[in-house]
């Protein structure tokens, strides 16, 4: 892959070597840090859409929670917004007080008004979210250490696995059905069109169903580069050896066996990591301000990690080749504003067809990148809210939960690791040549 990307004005060469030299080492080192390692999950929400499957029962798909003893203290005890020891301390006083003052209310309300006045606060809530969230306070959601278990291949693929990523396809991306994706094997043979009817149909689109289509895209290509990357090589007296799998790779990404098809595939992995990169340089301002702790509760460690956080987000700055998301939802506001709903709400579905993959690593791998590029996403269009923050005290028009964050940086920890990988597979390739 060389030369500029569409829709943008960025070239690959200039990405990987920013992303090589700058942010790869820095991100690695960063989802190392406790603040970012621990993802609390709920796998065992059912599948919103079609009966379920089954799960996959390879050993390899198996996902092992954390032990409550293990969380670091400021984590397990910290409610979803609290940042800092300033703030827990303040945020239990209010806690305090609002539910002396809901106590006198309570006594006379009936459990359906409760349940209304939960409903109001979960949908105000809900109405800058481009993700479905988990109920961090379900009994099924549990902790996950994501350093110790890292997204690879499990062996888990065929009908199952593809009808998740054809339910994203197909219902979510604004295609009409009568066109047909390449490569789709639950298309009609059509003889030698070889998806030209397909690019012709996404050229026409406006700007933002376009980006919509390349985001899932760029996420499906991301994820396939680690299968590739992280593949199960062989078992040898039960002792696994994980690694890179050329042959897999030039399946689903060599121009000859996929029509042309695998380039632009890792065009739009390009692109989707352009479109995160914009999102951190943008809520710098977020995490700039003394308010926010990356609180774990070990104080020298929390400071270590926004240093590291903060060098990161003046890296993203430094890069010239932002993509402008200012030419997107830019017409007429009622228009504009439709259409930006609808968005939103097309990829807050595919937030809840993550539920619906069999595999248990897979799906929190699906669940933590879906989250984070929704959370990309609520940064993008949140940018007069971030302008306007006050320096010394939580804000009321943009926040984001310890969750968002969490997801938002390993995703985008994902895509460089993706990039990385890529220039390896060069290599490689190379050498087998």
């Amino acid at each position: 892959l060389t030369g500029v990307l569409d829709d943008c004005l960025c070239d690959i060469e200039s990405i990987d070597d920013f992303n090589t030299f700058k942010i790869f080492p820095k991100i690695q080192k960063l989802q190392e840090r406790d603040y970012f390692r621990y993802y609390k999950v709920n796998l065992k929400r059912p599948c919103p859409f079609w009966a379920d499957d089954g799960h996959c029962s390879i050993k390899d798909c198996h996902v092992e929670p954390c032990p409550e003893s293990k969380i670091p203290v400021g984590i397990k005890a910290g409610s979803s917004n609290k940042y800092s020891k300033a703030a827990n301390n303040s945020k239990e006083l209010e806690d305090c007080e609002q539910a002396n003052k809901l106590g006198a209310v309570n006594s006379t309300l009936s459990n359906q008004s409760k349940e209304a006045f939960i409903d109001w606060a979960r949908y105000d809530d809900s109405q800058d979210h481009f993700c479905e969230l988990d109920d961090e306070r379900s009994p099924d959601a549990q902790y996950v250490d994501l350093l110790l278990n890292p997204e690879r291949y499990t062996g888990y693929k065929g009908p199952s696995a593809w009808r998740v990523w054809n339910s994203i396809y197909e219902e979510n991306c604004f295609k009409p059905r009568s066109v047909y994706r390449p490569l789709n094997p639950l298309a009609p043979s059509r003889g030698g069109d070889d998806g030209e009817s397909f690019y012709t149909w996404l050229e026409g689109l406006c700007l933002e169903k376009r980006v919509f289509y390349k985001l899932i895209s760029g996420l499906h290509a991301s994820i396939n580069l680690h299968l590739c990357a992280n593949y199960l090589l062989e078992e040898t007296w039960g002792k696994p050896r994980w690694g890179p799998n050329v042959k897999e790779f030039t399946r689903r990404f060599d121009p000859m066996e996929t029509k042309g098809e695998g380039p632009r595939r890792l065009k739009n992995l390009y692109f989707l990591y352009l479109i995160e990169l914009r999102a951190l340089s943008k809520v710098a301002p977020y995490f700039e301000r003394s308010v926010v702790d990356l609180y774990t509760g070990n104080g020298h460690e929390d400071a270590e990690s926004k240093a590291l956080l903060l060098d990161i987000f003046r890296d993203t700055k430094s890069f010239r080749m932002h993509f402008d998301e200012k030419s997107m939802f830019a017409g007429d506001k009622k228009g504009a504003k439709s259409l930006k709903e609808e968005f939103r709400l097309h990829f807050k579905n595919i937030s809840r067809i993550m539920d619906c993959v069999g595999c248990d690593k897979c799906r929190l791998w699906g669940k933590l990148q879906t989250q984070g590029l929704g959370t990309a996403l609520k940064i993008l269009f949140s940018e007069k809210e971030i302008q306007s923050l006050p320096e010394n005290s939580p804000s009321k028009g943009f926040q984001l939960t310890r969750q968002e964050i969490v997801a938002l940086v390993n995703a985008f920890g994902r895509l460089s690791t993706s990039i990385k990988e890529l220039q390896n597979f060069k290599v490689l390739l190379q050498k087998t040549r």
